[in-house]
């Protein structure tokens, strides 16, 4: 007996298939599947027939119907979803309205099989409706639209909506977009990836990725716009512009990519849309046309990746920084599969943290070690090297960056390699004076990644700056330049000595020496390669105070010696340069050098008439007797200091012979004494706003506070010295404090606390590079050590002691102060 006649020329189909029947089986038994399976289909027929749907196909677990019209045949799919609701069946269906041709076989054409991709891209209890059904129902308010979806063998988008307001997981499409899919997983960027999402799905509608070439801008970018496919219903599209030579066209670009053949803005226009333009620094001019766009289309996002700020109304930079170090090293070792080391770590920081870098040099350990590598990164630029199948701008480190300096003018480029003559950045006034920079073109390499500007300093990335350090040896400027930079150095350095000498805020002006810490090397090198010495000797003399405030005792014992070898004419920076030595050698133990500079610096004092001067190296030598032994001969000299010193109205020489006859005094034992002496230097230095002396005396007060078994005492003199001592970096001064805290916290009975404080003194003055043993202070601290191990035993000290020994210079101070 025939069937019900196939509807024909225009008809809806109605696709269902079961979702997950392979795990139904599994979960029921084949016995039960195959019960579940016939009542599935009774129930769905029994639907469908009310409707006047006619079944054109079975095939196992789905159906094919066919509805002459499409109200029905959604009445239907709702009534079979209803009919299956209280069992185990799940059911996807598609809905779609098309022309079609009727076969001696049955339903043939295109709209069938697009009926089957509709179908195919649901969920279980979901009914997908195509645009064409919609179309027919208009204003129907059961349907919710699912936005534009790709479906296979179909290159254009189409809409798709769903029966009813019921939540489903995105549709299985392949999707309505063409974003790259990267082979290699992604590493680190979490947090700068929540925040692009969050930029895009708040409102923003351009968001330009700035940063330099091997930054990872386009990788970003690509795992931020795969993670909001869902969110535009008109899909989400990479554009790359990279091959591109003409600004002009571009827009013809984006068009091509959408498939728009009638006008780029009468396509996109009311679409939600999201373009990806990637690339677009060296395409910069067509950024008025990309603000023309947004204006007319309300609905469409970009995200931009540019070396380059597109400066368009509505722009929202968002900087692309290095990967912090952990993210680093786990790039490096995902890509090489090799483990942590402090190889790879210091391979990483040499790189900048630079992701293309670590993962061109993660390749070479194919063939080099870690420790090749680290070795071979002076020549970075041509070391590094991708695969053949990498993009030829970032083939190798060099050509990416030969990408962003092809894209300067002239003046560009000139200012670019002019500014590698400084180590780690400088300030605008130092641009403008060694560079000649002009403030339009500094803005101009930042906003085109070339240079950074952060706290009020203007840097490159190393591997940039090796490069502009190539430009500039080409020209005829680098000798010239070299002189500049050092030039003001030496201004720089000694204008902060004195402003340290003055009383000015030691903290603040250390710091900024901090961040020149590396120009100012720079500088020496160049004076010592020159033979220009009395700028050796100047610069020498200007930051013999800071290195061994910083605990850079190698930089103090190179450079001073070489100045002392080199010939000099300026009597005040040779006398400065000799009190600095003479102290450097005394805290090595060589007194006999010691003394020796001190007979000159005094013979050059007497010689100048400078009496403040004379009384300083009076000092110096009286001190080195105390620390010898020699107490009285010392304390008769710290005296006559103080009186010649109260005499001719030098309030600093006197608050120096007070402090250091409060410490002749406890290493005589007299420890009262000791600590009135030290008190009263404690408020001179005060009134002079010498942080550094104050901490001197404070230090002298919880020694004498100790002999005098006031473990209490001493630890409050300590802390407060160990407080400023760290508020200033000065790594001599906490240790010697932590250690002194360390001490009295032991004697007063907090044993593991001390200890934990003892094991962080001793990590810290060896990593200075500090021998304790014939320190002033080895004999309280083996004193403390020998006290805490009898009182926690063995293993008690053991575990104390590794709890301490980690914690860094700041962690010191604020487990101090937190006690």
């Amino acid at each position: 007996m025939a069937g019900p006649a196939l509807p024909t020329t225009t008809v809806t189909f109605l696709f269902t298939d079961i979702e997950g029947s392979t795990r139904l089986i599994e979960d029921l038994g084949e016995e039960l599947y195959v019960e579940a399976l016939a009542e599935h289909r009774s129930s769905l027929r029994a639907a469908f027939a009310i409707h006047r749907g006619v079944e054109v196909d079975t095939q196992g677990d789905a159906f094919l119907y066919v509805f002459a019209d499409a109200e029905a045949a959604l009445e239907a799919a709702a009534a079979g979803q209803r009919a299956l609701a209280s069992g185990p069946v799940r059911v996807r269906m598609g809905v779609h309205t098309g022309k079609v041709r009727v076969t001696g076989e049955g339903y043939a054409g295109r709209e069938l099989h697009r009926a089957a991709r509709i179908a195919g891209s649901g969920h279980g209890g979901q009914v997908v409706v195509s645009a064409a059904t919609q179309a027919i129902l208009d204003g129907d308010t059961h349907l919710a639209g699912l936005g534009e979806h790709r479906l296979k063998d179909f290159p254009e988008p189409v809409a798709l909506f769903q029966l009813g307001q019921q939540r489903f997981p995105p549709l299985k499409t392949i999707s309505n977009t063409n974003l790259p899919r990267p082979v290699s997983s992604f590493v680190g960027r979490a947090r700068e990836q929540e925040q692009l999402v969050n930029l895009l799905l708040g409102g923003t509608r351009l968001v330009t990725l700035s940063g330099p070439g091997g930054s990872g801008k386009t990788r970003l970018a690509i795992e931020a716009a795969t993670e909001i496919i869902p969110a535009f219903g008109a899909g989400v599209f990479w554009v790359e512009l990279a091959p591109l030579r003409d600004s002009a066209l571009v827009a013809e670009t984006i068009a091509q990519t959408l498939g728009a053949k009638d006008g780029l803005a009468e396509y996109v226009g009311e679409r939600e849309m999201l373009l990806l333009l990637d690339n677009f620094e060296h395409v910069i001019e067509a950024a008025p046309e990309l603000g023309q766009l947004l204006e007319l289309c309300p609905r469409l996002r970009l995200l931009v990746t540019s070396r380059e700020l597109l400066r368009i109304a509505g722009e929202v930079e968002y900087p692309v920084m290095q990967l912090t170090e952990p993210e680093a090293i786990e790039l490096f070792c995902e890509r090489s599969q090799l483990e942590e080391d402090e190889v790879v770590a210091e391979i990483c920081r040499r790189l900048d943290e630079l992701p293309l870098a670590i993962e061109l040099a993660a390749a070479r350990t194919r063939v080099l070690s870690p420790a090749q590598i680290l070795e071979r990164l002076a020549q970075r630029l041509d070391l590094l090297k991708g695969a053949r199948d990498a993009d030829p701008r970032q083939s190798t480190l060099r050509a990416t960056i030969e990408w962003s300096h092809g894209l300067l003018g002239e003046d560009e480029q000139r200012l670019f390699a002019f500014l590698s003559v400084f180590r780690g950045g400088c300030t605008l006034e130092a641009a403008e004076e060694v560079a000649e920079a002009e403030l339009d073109t500094l803005q101009s390499l930042v906003e085109k990644s070339l240079l950074r500007h952060t706290g009020g300093r203007f840097w490159m990335l190393e591997t940039i700056r090796a490069y502009a350090r190539e430009r500039l040896s080409e020209s005829s400027d680098e000798l010239e330049l070299r002189r500049r930079q050092a030039r003001l150095a030496v201004e720089f350095a000694e204008s902060t000595y004195q402003e340290m000498k003055d009383g000015g805020d030691q903290a603040a002006i250390a710091a900024r020496i901090d961040a020149e810490r590396d120009n100012l090397r720079a500088a020496l090198e160049w004076a010592r390669d020159e033979r220009e010495d009395d700028d050796l000797l100047r610069l020498a003399a200007a930051l013999a105070r800071y290195w061994p405030g910083r605990g850079l005792y190698q930089d103090a014992d190179m450079w001073l010696g070489l100045a002392l070898e080199r010939p000099w004419s300026r009597v005040e920076s040779r006398m400065l340069m000799l009190r600095w030595a003479a102290a450097r050698a005394a805290a090595l133990g060589d007194y006999v050098r010691s003394d020796d500079l001190i007979a000159e610096w005094r013979a050059l004092a007497e010689d100048q008439g400078d009496q403040v001067e004379l009384l300083r190296a009076m000092n110096s030598a009286a001190l080195n007797a105390s620390e010898q032994g020699e107490q009285e001969t010392a304390r008769v000299q710290f005296l006559a200091i103080r009186e010649r010193a109260k005499e001719i109205g030098n309030h600093e020489m006197v608050a120096f012979a007070v402090v250091n006859l409060g410490g002749a005094a406890w290493r005589a034992g007299d420890f009262r004494g000791g600590l009135d002496e030290s008190v009263e230097a404690v408020e001179l230095f005060r009134e002079l706003g010498d942080d550094t002396g104050a901490a001197t005396a404070l230090e002298n007060c919880g020694w004498n506070s100790l002999g005098l078994s006031d473990p209490v005492g001493a630890r409050a003199y300590f802390r407060e010295a160990l407080e400023i001592a760290g508020r200033l970096g000065w790594m001599r001064g906490i240790a010697i404090n932590a250690l002194g805290l360390g001490a009295a916290t032991v004697t007063e009975g907090v044993t593991e606390r001390g200890v934990q404080l003892l094991a962080a003194t001793a990590s810290l003055y060896a990593e200075l590079g500090i021998d304790l043993r014939g320190q002033e202070e080895q004999r309280p601290f083996d004193e403390a050590v020998a006290e805490a191990e009898s009182a926690l035993g063995e293993e008690g000290f053991a575990a104390a002691w590794a709890r301490g020994e980690g914690l860094k210079p700041e962690e010191i101070v604020a487990f101090a102060v937190a006690g």
